[in-house]
C-alpha cells in the first residue's frame, strides 16, 4: 500500500510539473524583432519651451515611445520597448530633443538613433531632424509630436538607405541570434562627447 502511495505521489509531482513546464513555454513571448530605449531621464525629466510670455513644460519619453514603437513596427516587425532583461535582435537608443523659436513660431524637433546588433554591436547612428509651424499655445502638443514624427521618419529613411544595417536586420532574422539584455544599454558603446554633453 505504501509502494503505491509513493508511486501516485511521484507521478503526480511529475506530472504537475511537467503541466507548469508546458503552461510557461506556451505563454512565453517570442523575442522582439527590434528593442527601442529611451532614457528613464525623459520620462521624469521634463523640458521647457521657452516663450516670452509663457513656458510649455513636457516629457520628451512619451510621445517619443509611442510615435516610434507604432513607426519601427510597421517597418522592421515586432518592435518593443526596453525592460530589464528583455531582449531582442536589434536594439535602438533613441535621444530626442525639442527646441522653440517664438520669433519665427518654429518647433525644432530631432531625434538621434543609436543602432546595435542583438550583441550590443554599434551598427551606426542616425540623425532625423524637424520643423513644424505653430505657436506655443492650447496646440502645441500637437506641433510637438508632428516634429517627432518627421524627426523619426527622417532617421528611419536613413536607416533604410543603409545597405549595411538591412544586411544585419536581414542576418539576424534568418538565424538564433545572441541577444543583449536592455539592463547592458547602457554600457554599449557611443559617442562619447554626446554622452557626456546631452545637449
Amino acid at each position: 500500500m505504501k509502494k503505491h502511495i509513493s508511486k501516485w505521489l511521484v507521478v503526480s509531482g511529475l506530472v504537475l510539473s511537467f503541466g507548469a513546464w508546458a503552461e510557461s513555454s506556451a505563454n512565453a513571448a517570442p523575442g522582439s524583432d527590434m528593442l527601442v530605449y529611451i532614457q528613464p531621464v525623459e520620462f521624469t525629466n521634463p523640458i521647457k519651451l521657452w516663450h516670452p510670455y509663457t513656458d510649455y513644460w513636457f516629457y520628451q519619453g512619451p510621445p517619443v515611445e509611442a510615435i516610434a514603437v507604432d513607426k519601427l513596427g510597421k517597418a522592421y516587425g515586432k518592435v518593443e520597448v526596453c525592460d530589464a532583461n528583455q531582449s531582442g535582435r536589434a536594439l535602438v537608443w533613441l535621444q530626442p530633443k525639442m527646441f522653440y523659436n517664438p520669433q519665427v513660431q518654429q518647433f525644432y524637433g530631432k531625434v538621434t538613433a543609436e543602432v546595435y546588433t542583438g550583441v550590443g554591436k554599434h551598427i551606426g547612428t542616425y540623425v532625423g531632424e524637424a520643423n513644424v509651424r505653430g505657436t506655443l499655445g492650447l496646440q502645441a502638443e500637437t506641433y510637438i509630436k508632428q516634429s517627432y514624427a518627421l524627426a523619426i521618419d527622417q532617421a528611419m529613411g536613413k536607416m533604410k538607405a543603409d545597405n549595411a544595417l538591412q544586411a544585419q536586420f536581414s542576418a539576424a532574422a534568418n538565424q538564433a541570434a545572441e541577444t543583449t539584455p536592455c539592463s547592458m544599454v547602457t554600457l554599449l558603446p557611443t559617442n562619447a562627447l554626446r554622452r557626456a554633453i546631452p545637449f
